[in-house]
């Protein structure tokens, strides 16, 4: 028998999760203060028979205090036990922390010593609970306050009532697997038991309607599972500026048919097996024809897939969200629609552009300069008013369209303009200048889309509340530094 050397992988760690059934289990706690009874509360919630170790008379912490007066918990003056499940030294630098330790080596019980990973064997992380599902975040002892914050993030993903949904999938087990032998048929009945119908009736407190949906379903031959459709707004670029809904839909999907204006780390957070349809739009290059966009959404709900349609910015402005709406509707296909932070909003924001400003603007115009038929369809006039602001989208190709017509309908040619190129993202850009210098300057910095255009008195305070990526080309040098 040869002995072989162990070696630990890196992208691992030494630290391996593990699920301990606590219910009735003995663990000692050593210590008395305010750490001791987080511990001690955390161990008595998932059933723990917890003995207290400490010295004095008394728990420094009056809440330990109540519970040994209550029986919850059990004091003992030594560690003669030598059976318990787990040690928890509440307490640093005392003796009684070095015994406890040595007695869990002594007797290969785990140790975990809050705030010394050094001499900790075992490690008690983060949890979030929505029982029976439990989600433990560690980090090896070298940054809890680290694993808090995920936690807390995760939580605000998790709605509370997912754990009853998933003990009551977990009672149907049976009976769903019988009713769908095959995995893909048995994963779309589960997407809608958590997604749809019952998750919505246990999302509103009704419990009981949900399991009556779920073995009606379960009952029903004839059952299949009904495809649909989400509009989603993905933002300007920045995947932290995502809806909390529109993350939890992603990561549900099936299929998602997105646009080429999506930041592909958005992508990244979906499902490793679902489907991604590429339907690029934009100007200048070869796009999908909207009705293919169409056949492609029909064509996957009739399959029973849930689907994400998304969309950069917000589905409802400038994203043709209407036109795939009303083609869902004549076709009886469910829909939904989840806004996003349209590409106005969200470009001037991160370029330190207010859209409205008591000292400058009192009303913004949202306006395409890429129409169905013609630039001039726009009312101009209304356009080249004072105290406004005007955000053009998909103007790349008609900047000198837009200074022209603004000029020659009364805005004056001083009227300053900004440019932010790539908005929300790390590589964003921003150009700013007066009105009649838009188009030689977008050439001479050899501007591309995405961009976003804002016109009025706003975008001079871009060049002082400038605060994320590159600060805006200067006037003096932005000749210099096209060339």
């Amino acid at each position: 028998m040869t002995t072989e050397t162990i070696q630990l992988n890196d992208d691992a760690g030494a630290w391996m999760p593990v699920f301990l059934d606590m219910r009735g289990a003995p663990v000692l706690v050593a210590g008395s203060g305010v750490e001791a009874r987080r511990k001690v509360d955390r161990l008595l919630k998932h059933g723990a028979d917890v003995d207290l170790l400490f010295n004095g008379s008394a728990p420094e912490d009056p809440d330990l205090a109540a519970y040994l007066e209550a029986g919850r918990l059990g004091r003992i003056d030594s560690a003669r036990r030598n059976d318990y499940r787990l040690i928890v030294v509440a307490e640093r630098g005392t003796v009684l922390a070095d015994e406890m330790q040595q007695h869990g080596r002594h007797h290969a019980i785990p140790v975990n010593a809050v705030d010394d990973p050094e001499r900790c064997s075992a490690m008690l992380p983060a949890i979030v609970d929505r029982a029976p599902l439990t989600i433990a975040i560690g980090s090896s002892g070298t940054a809890p306050e680290l694993a808090r914050m995920i936690r807390s993030r995760i939580e605000a993903l998790l709605p509370h009532w997912i754990g009853p949904l998933a003990q009551l999938s977990a009672d149907l087990k049976q009976s769903i697997r019988s009713r769908f032998p095959e995995l893909p048929r048995r994963r779309q009945f589960l997407g809608w038991l958590f997604n749809d119908a019952p998750a919505d009736a246990m999302a509103n407190q009704r419990p009981e309607n949900a399991r009556q949906q779920i073995e009606s379903a379960l009952a029903d031959e004839q059952f299949t599972v009904t495809g649909s459709v989400a509009l989603v707004g993905a933002g300007p670029g920045d995947p932290e500026l995502l809806t909390v809904k529109a993350l939890r839909l992603i990561q549900e999907a099936d299929a998602i048919v997105y646009d080429a204006l999506i930041d592909p780390r958005i992508l990244d957070y979906a499902r490793r097996d679902a489907d991604f349809i590429h339907v690029g739009k934009r100007g200048g290059r070869p796009s999908t024809p909207q009705d293919e966009i169409h056949d492609h959404l029909l064509a996957l709900t009739r399959d029973g897939q849930r689907v994400v349609r998304l969309k950069g910015g917000d589905p409802m402005i400038f994203g043709r969200g209407g036109e795939e709406l009303e083609f869902l509707r004549k076709h009886d296909i469910p829909f939904s629609v989840v806004p996003g932070i349209t590409a106005a909003a969200g470009c001037a924001a991160t370029a330190g552009i207010p859209l409205t400003h008591r000292d400058h603007a009192q009303s913004v115009h949202l306006v395409t300069a890429h129409c169905q038929r013609s630039i001039d369809r726009l009312d101009w006039r209304s356009l080249a008013r004072e105290r406004q602001t005007l955000a053009f989208y998909m103007a790349v190709s008609r900047l000198e369209d837009v200074q022209n017509n603004l000029i020659q309908n009364g805005l004056n040619s001083t009227t300053p303009f900004a440019i932010v190129e790539n908005g929300a993202r790390p590589e964003q850009r921003v150009i700013t200048g007066p009105l009649s210098e838009l188009h030689t300057l977008a050439i001479l910095n050899k501007v591309k889309s995405p961009s976003m255009l804002y016109i009025g008195s706003v975008t001079q305070l871009a060049d002082r509340l400038a605060w994320f990526g590159q600060s805006p080309l200067e006037t003096s040098n932005r000749l210099e530094i096209a060339a």
